[in-house]
């Protein structure tokens, strides 16, 4: 297991809390000694994916430049990991990404734990906090347009399972871009599967600004 994945398990350990989590402290403290020079709090897998792969699009390789993208395993987390990366804990620079119905989660904490008061959109930005509306698989959708994104589904090989998938009662009335967005999420690990697939097939001009932003800022 290489070190940056090695200080993914740490933090979130010692995010955990419990009887490990002062062994997992040391190990994470230990590691970011080691070149660890900010980190990107995302709220799951396909943030994760996604940002990594813009990266590799871009020529970065954000583990090679000391940047390491947490997933928190949900929004709510937010401050527990924000009191283990933040100034209560390691004390690192941080960035992150979350949904638009989740700000509130990141802000809160955020002024908690000393990293600005009162912040608004426009302050998170500052921060190097980015928010998607709705959430990042809706704001790629929109990039690549419904005929994009089912090509993306077309070259994964899932254009059968889409249209049973669209024949259900429940999504035959619903817009296609809908449909899209609820098919990512009907397996585990598809949403990280399409963030990363999208992001390989979309135009560098029109990548969607939350997630521009957070890579311009690490």
């Amino acid at each position: 297991m290489d070190e940056l994945r090695r200080f993914r398990r740490a933090l979130v350990a010692w995010a955990a809390g419990g009887a490990g989590a002062g062994a997992a402290a040391a190990v994470a403290r230990e590691l970011a000694g080691g070149g660890v020079r900010m980190i990107v709090l995302v709220e799951g897998s396909s943030d994760q994916a996604a940002l990594e792969a813009l990266a590799t699009r871009n020529g970065r390789d954000l583990g090679a430049e000391g940047v390491a993208v947490v997933p928190l395993g949900g929004a709510t987390n937010i401050g527990r990991f924000l009191d283990v990366c933040g100034p209560p804990g390691l004390g690192l620079p941080l960035a992150g990404l979350c949904d638009i119905g989740e700000e509130r989660h990141f802000r809160r904490h955020l002024e908690r734990v000393g990293l600005g008061s009162g912040l608004t959109q426009a302050g998170l930005e500052t921060l190097g906090f980015h928010v998607c509306d709705a959430d990042l698989e809706d704001e790629l959708i929109r990039a690549l347009g419904a005929e994009g994104v089912q090509e993306v589904i077309e070259a994964q090989g899932e254009v059968r399972p889409f249209r049973t998938f669209q024949g259900q009662p429940a999504q035959r009335e619903r817009p296609v871009e809908h449909q899209l967005r609820r098919f990512m999420g009907t397996h585990s690990g598809r949403k990280a599967l399409y963030a990363q697939a999208m992001v390989a097939h979309l135009d560098l001009e029109r990548v969607p600004r939350p997630l521009e932003r957070l890579l311009t800022h690490v």
